[in-house]
Formats: C-alpha cells, sequence, structure tokens
C-alpha cells in the first residue's frame, strides 16, 4: 500500500482564535475557510506542504454524537485533554521563544525526554495539546 497522511481533524471552538493562532503564530497557511449553518471548517496546512492537512472544525458537530457525549467534549475541551496534535520544527528553541513571547498557551519548556527527543508543548486557542518537536 501506499499511504500517506492528507488531513486530521481538531476542535476549534472560535475561528478568528484559531486563525490568528496557526495562521499568524504558527505560519501555516489558510487553504480553505468553509461556512455553513453559522459555523467555520478552517483548512490549514505548514508552508510548502500541500500534502498534509489540519481540519479545525466547530466540535461535535458530528449528527450521531448525543448530547451528553457533546457535553463530555465540551468539557474535555476546556480541561485541555481532547485532542493533541504533534509536530516537529529543526529549531525548537526558537520556536518556543515566538510562542512564549506571544503568550500562547505554554505546558511544557523545552525539554529532553527520557524516551529520546526534546520537546515542548502549548494549547491552542481551544485547548488542544500541541507538542513540538525537535528534528535532529
Amino acid at each position: 500500500m501506499d499511504l500517506s497522511i492528507h488531513a486530521s481533524f481538531l476542535p476549534q471552538d472560535d475561528p478568528e482564535a484559531a486563525l490568528a493562532f496557526y495562521r499568524d503564530l504558527l505560519g501555516f497557511e489558510l487553504r480553505q475557510d468553509v461556512g455553513y449553518n453559522g459555523l467555520r471548517w478552517l483548512t490549514m496546512g505548514p508552508a510548502g506542504q500541500p500534502e498534509t492537512s489540519v481540519v479545525l472544525t466547530p466540535p461535535a458537530v458530528d449528527p450521531g454524537i448525543t448530547e451528553d457525549e457533546r457535553r463530555t467534549i465540551t468539557e474535555m475541551m476546556a480541561k485541555g485533554t481532547y485532542a493533541a496534535l504533534l509536530l516537529a520544527t529543526p529549531d525548537l528553541d526558537g520556536t518556543f521563544e515566538r510562542l512564549a513571547a506571544a503568550d500562547a498557551d505554554i505546558v511544557q519548556e523545552p525539554t529532553e525526554q527520557p524516551y529520546g527527543v526534546r520537546d515542548c508543548a502549548v494549547r491552542d486557542p481551544a485547548g488542544n495539546l500541541l507538542r513540538i518537536q525537535e528534528r535532529r
């Protein structure tokens, strides 16, 4: 098989805050901005990587989700335990400094992990955890 990751989904509950974080701070490209019934889906991706996208979607909009599940998702997003994304950069310290200077929600400063990577962690405006690894 010849498979690649085309898109991954993360919830967002404030499209403008998501744009400011992913486009303006992380430097992702906005590839699509789709509105429907007052909601917005933002397809974003790293510049120079058109084959890989993150779709920032309104949370819990799947019609198969129950009200109890919707409440659970909302609670988990508020705690920052619902979704995560792993990114990589050749300049972890510079990336971290830029995030810290922009008052990003810092979870962990750059750290050498016992499992062999050096990374840091931040939360996006919706509470999603982003771990950023240093490419070696």
